[in-house]
Parts: structure tokens; sequence; C-alpha cells
């Protein structure tokens, strides 16, 4: 039984982002093909200019009012995590944790 659970929720991506009340809270969507990357979406407040993309591994970074949206594909949840732990290196508050699709616009980008 502990088995199977811990497959179905390694099959899942976690959507992390704050309510209007400051709690966090959890969307799980499942992945529908975990072989390719799945591209996401990182909010942090505060603002970091281009140069820092490499830092991040390359994905882009895009200014929305005062947040900073780091975003691109994640090879998998270790790579995410990774950034993550970048994240909380700077000292910058992390606003949420969003999946996007790759082929829409993002919150935050210019069309």
């Amino acid at each position: 039984m502990e088995i199977a659970l811990a497959d179905d929720i390694a099959a899942l991506d976690v959507s992390i982002s704050r309510n209007g009340h400051g709690a966090m809270s959890q969307e799980l969507e499942p992945h529908a093909d975990s072989s390719q990357p799945m591209a996401y979406q990182i909010r942090i407040t505060g603002q970091l200019d281009a140069r820092w993309a490499d830092w991040f591994e390359g994905l882009t970074i895009t200014l929305d009012g005062g947040d900073t949206l780091i975003t691109g594909p994640v090879v998998d949840q270790a790579a995410l995590h990774g950034l993550l732990k970048r994240v909380r290196d700077l000292g910058m508050p992390l606003v949420s944790v969003s999946p996007v699709e790759e082929n829409q616009p993002r919150h935050g980008d210019r069309e």
C-alpha cells in the first residue's frame, strides 16, 4: 500500500501559492508526460536583473511589479528543489511556485 501511494505522489506536480491570509495552499496536477521537463514559474518578492539567469541555470528572469518571475523548464523535482535552495540562499521571500505550460503566456510576460 505504501509503495503504491508513493508512486502516485511521485507522478504528481505540486503548485504551492499563498492564499489571501498568508497561508500556503496546494493543488495537485498530474503531469502527462514525465519524460519531458516540466516548466515552472517561481515568483519571489524583490527584483533581480537578467544577469542572474546563469545562476538560475538559464531560466528566464522577468520583472512583474515588485516581484521577479523565474520561469522555464526544470528536468525533475530534484532540480526544482535546487532552484528553491538558490532562492532561499538569496534571502528573498518566495511567493509562489507554479507549473506552467510552455506555449501559454505566463503572468507578467508582455505580449
